[in-house]
């Protein structure tokens, strides 16, 4: 008989929702639509033409409602992995643990988790406002290591060729590289520039910024602009989707991610307002994901 999960493991508040998320099982859709900031899971649901669902819990904000039939929940995460450990993991626990047994469910199911956010171009044929999807996610931040499965979601041949050609500083995170779903790729990427992306630690010495602080190693983006493994090539940094694959891919759900590039860190281009860029991005990823 399988033991029921610690309550100090798999934390539930007062009313018994997931801790962080603040979210029942019944109030989370199939298909997730994910943001950092937390003004954006609004402006989604400005799309639905229906919400029955609205929570917060600190910057964790979400809306579960339909549009043109399908339901789906926008879900604000905050910035960076960290974040995304607390979220993927009280995600696949609202889908896949009774949180009155403490228990695994005996049947898995698979969530569609679809990122959209912005990021740093890394190649000088990108443009700002242009969107790009991942087919893979570079870790700068260790984080998969953690967990016993990361061997199993883990691109060993292009993880090793990026320690190779980067002469990787050893004092630095290992890297890691996932793939993200290819049925959601075929789904939402089409037109898009596509491309491996660094997921950086931080916004400012992980990516290569310098206000009042050096960098350790600040010929580090120049190498990583240069990485090509395969035709693949690093296009693009933010600070998200390493998490979103690694876990979800152990998890077993559906992952990918689409970004707008709202700053070119070759060409020093930045689009001073780019929210029309996000907001038509995401009107076409509810139709895209409507169609299905």
């Amino acid at each position: 008989m399988t033991q029921p999960i610690p309550a100090s493991q798999l934390v539930l508040n007062a009313e018994g929702a997931v801790y962080h998320l603040n979210l029942h099982p019944d109030q989370l859709a199939d298909t997730v639509i994910m943001v950092g900031d937390p003004g954006r899971v609004d402006m989604i649901a400005s799309f639905f033409d229906k919400i029955e669902v609205k929570r917060q819990n600190r910057e964790l904000v979400s809306r579960t409602g339909y549009f043109h039939g399908k339901r789906i929940t926008a879900l604000s995460t905050g910035m960076g992995t960290d974040n995304l450990d607390i979220v993927m993991n009280e995600l696949d626990t609202l889908a896949n643990i009774d949180l009155k047994t403490r228990t695994p469910k005996d049947e898995h199911k698979s969530l569609n988790l679809i990122r959209i956010g912005t990021c740093g171009a890394l190649q000088p044929d990108i443009e700002v406002g242009q969107n790009v999807a991942t087919r893979y996610a570079i870790g700068l931040d260790g984080l998969i290591y953690f967990y016993e499965k990361n061997k199993e979601v883990n691109e060993i041949t292009m993880r090793d060729a990026f320690i190779k050609q980067m002469d990787y500083p050893t004092d630095l995170p290992k890297p890691y590289v996932v793939e993200g779903s290819k049925k959601l790729f075929d789904q939402l990427a089409q037109g898009y520039y596509t491309g491996v992306t660094a997921t950086a630690p931080g916004f400012y010495g992980p990516q290569g910024r310098t206000l009042r602080m050096h960098l350790a190693y600040p010929e580090l983006n120049h190498k990583i602009e240069a990485f090509e493994h395969e035709g693949w090539r690093v296009c693009n940094f933010e600070m998200e989707s390493s998490a979103l694959y690694g876990l979800g891919k152990m998890m077993g759900h559906n992952c990918l991610t689409i970004c707008v590039a709202i700053a070119n860190r070759v060409t020093e281009k930045f689009a001073t307002d780019y929210h029309p860029f996000i907001k038509k991005l995401v009107l076409d990823t509810l139709e895209r994901l409507s169609n299905t």
